[in-house]
C-alpha cells in the first residue's frame, strides 16, 4: 500500500516534469511563430496548451485524491500541496506562450514585432526556455542551489524587460501606437513566464528545506584556486 502511494506521489512529480518540458517548448516555438509571422505555428502552439491544461487537472485530480485517501503528514504533505501549486504556476506558463501565439496569428500576414526589436524579443524567447528547462532540472534533482540561482538568472530577464521599455520611450520610435501596445504585451507576458519559472523552484526549496526561498542562504561563488 505504501509502495502504490509513494510510486503515485513520484508519477505526480513526472507530470509536472512533463509539464515544464511542454510549457518551454511552447514559449520557444512560440516566440519564433511571433518572430516569423508564421501562422501555422502559431496554431500548434494555441492547439497544444490543451494538453498542459488536461495534464493539470489530471495531476490536481490525483494530488487531492491522495490528500483524501492518504491523509499525509510533513514532509508527504508538502510534496502534495506544493505540487498542486507548482501545475499551477506551470499552467499559466502555458497560457503565456499561448498569448503570445495568439498575438502572432492576431498580426498575420504581418509581424507584431518591428524588425529593430528582434534581436531583443528573441534573446528574451530564449532565456526563459533556458529558465523553464532549469525550472524541470530542479523539479527532478530537487536541487537547492540550482533552484535559488533562477532568482539570479530572472534579473537579465528583467533588463531584457527594461531594454524593451527604452525602445518603446525614445523619440525615434516610429512603429505607432498599436504596434507599442504589442511590444509592451509581449515584453509582459515573457517577463511573467519567467516569474513563473522561478517560482517552481522557489517552491522545490521550500519542498526540500521547509524553509521560502528568501529565507534561505543563496550559493556561495566557488573561488578559483
Amino acid at each position: 500500500m505504501r509502495d502504490a502511494y509513494h510510486e503515485e506521489l513520484d508519477s505526480i512529480g513526472e507530470g509536472l516534469v512533463e509539464m515544464a518540458r511542454l510549457v518551454g517548448s511552447a514559449i520557444g516555438r512560440a516566440t519564433t511563430a511571433i518572430l516569423d509571422a508564421d501562422l501555422k505555428l502559431a496554431e500548434s502552439v494555441i492547439a497544444a496548451d490543451e494538453k498542459v491544461d488536461d495534464l493539470q487537472r489530471d495531476l490536481e485530480a490525483r494530488a487531492i485524491a491522495l490528500l483524501a485517501r492518504q491523509q499525509p503528514v510533513a514532509t508527504d504533505l508538502r510534496i502534495v500541496v506544493t505540487s498542486l501549486r507548482m501545475s499551477a504556476d506551470l499552467e499559466r506558463s502555458g497560457d503565456l506562450a499561448q498569448h503570445v501565439a495568439k498575438l502572432a496569428r492576431l498580426r498575420f500576414p504581418d509581424t507584431a514585432v518591428p524588425r529593430d526589436i528582434h534581436a531583443t524579443i528573441l534573446e528574451m524567447g530564449q532565456l526563459a526556455q533556458r529558465l523553464m528547462a532549469k525550472a524541470a532540472e530542479v523539479i527532478i534533482t530537487k536541487d537547492v542551489d540550482l533552484a535559488l540561482q533562477l532568482e539570479q538568472d530572472d534579473d537579465a530577464m528583467d533588463l531584457l524587460h527594461r531594454t524593451l521599455f527604452q525602445h518603446l520611450m525614445d523619440d525615434r520610435w516610429k512603429h505607432g501606437i498599436e504596434t507599442a501596445v504589442d511590444v509592451t504585451l509581449l515584453g509582459r507576458y515573457y517577463e511573467r513566464f519567467a516569474d513563473h519559472a522561478v517560482s517552481v523552484a522557489n517552491r522545490v526549496v521550500y519542498l526540500v528545506t521547509g524553509e521560502h526561498a528568501d529565507e534561505v542562504a543563496p550559493p556561495t561563488p566557488v573561488e578559483s584556486a
